[in-house]
């Protein structure tokens, strides 16, 4: 699934490219996604312009003068840029076309992403309103964290994944996090100290960071918006090598199930 980095990479990408001119037409082949597409949005978007493109936690938001579209890549969503005349790929469910020829494409094999319109404040749709706050903000770091985990038994990497504590830290870059800090994915977040809970908070950041500079993680199905995949997964430490040696310490990496999700650390180097 992509994460905040990979989501984040597609909004840069993709800016350049739609801000500014004018909306054609917008071709919707599969409506059906996670929600149908609605139905106004082909009548709202033409004669528009995008002033400007936002990314909360991962969804993406397309604001013109009339509203704002809220887009998500779910599990296996990609944007791309291409010109209008190119034919269109299977899986390719929605065209936005605008008047220099270039087209915003959404193309999403599982369709478990989405494509919503709002004349509304997009920040307060019931999709966005509850997120937590940005990890790549001010407000992100071992205070922040603290006070979250204070008195709770939830296990750590679960509280880090909890999108309304913190946005976009998805499994991949929670168990790299967790790494870098030192921490055992296991262990309850209200018993771990301040100083241990900075650290966690600045290695998600520099690893978020990383992880963007480099165009994103590709597992499986990501690419950009010029169609190239992320290269961050050739400096993952742990994410997929359970088995393999840890790179600090050579014990072999264990791979549990915490929240039914593959966590991936070593029992040696995260207490």
């Amino acid at each position: 699934m992509p994460e905040l980095p990979e989501v984040e990479t597609t909004r840069r990408g993709i800016t350049p490219f739609i801000v500014g001119p004018l909306i054609d037409r917008v071709d919707v082949r599969q409506p059906q996604l996670r929600w149908p597409i609605p139905k106004t949005l082909p009548l709202s978007l033409p004669g528009q312009r995008v002033h400007a493109v936002e990314r909360r936690g991962k969804y993406i938001l397309m604001h013109t003068a009339v509203g704002s579209v809220i887009l998500h890549l779910g599990m296996s969503g990609s944007l791309r840029i291409v010109g209008a005349d190119q034919q269109p790929r299977k899986h390719d469910h929605c065209d936005i076309v605008f008047e220099n020829n270039q087209c915003l494409r959404f193309h999403d094999p599982r369709r478990f992403g989405c494509i919503l319109w709002t004349t509304a404040s997009p920040f307060a749709h019931p999709l966005i309103k509850h997120l937590g706050v940005e990890p790549l903000s001010m407000e992100f770091n071992g205070d922040y964290l603290y006070h979250q985990a204070s008195g709770r038994s939830i296990a750590i990497k679960n509280l880090l994944m909890d999108s309304q504590v913190v946005v976009g830290i998805g499994n991949i870059y929670a168990n790299e996090a967790l790494f870098v800090a030192g921490i055992n994915p296991k262990r309850a977040a209200g018993r771990i100290s301040q100083v241990r809970l900075e650290k966690l908070a600045q290695a998600a950041i520099q690893i978020l960071s990383d992880a963007i500079d480099q165009g994103g993680t590709t597992l499986r199905d990501f690419v950009n918006e010029a169609g190239r995949p992320g290269y961050f997964q050739q400096t993952l430490n742990v994410y997929g090598r359970g088995g393999e040696p840890c790179p600090k310490c050579s014990t072999p990496l264990r791979c549990d199930r915490i929240g039914q999700r593959s966590t991936f650390y070593c029992l040696r180097c995260q207490t």
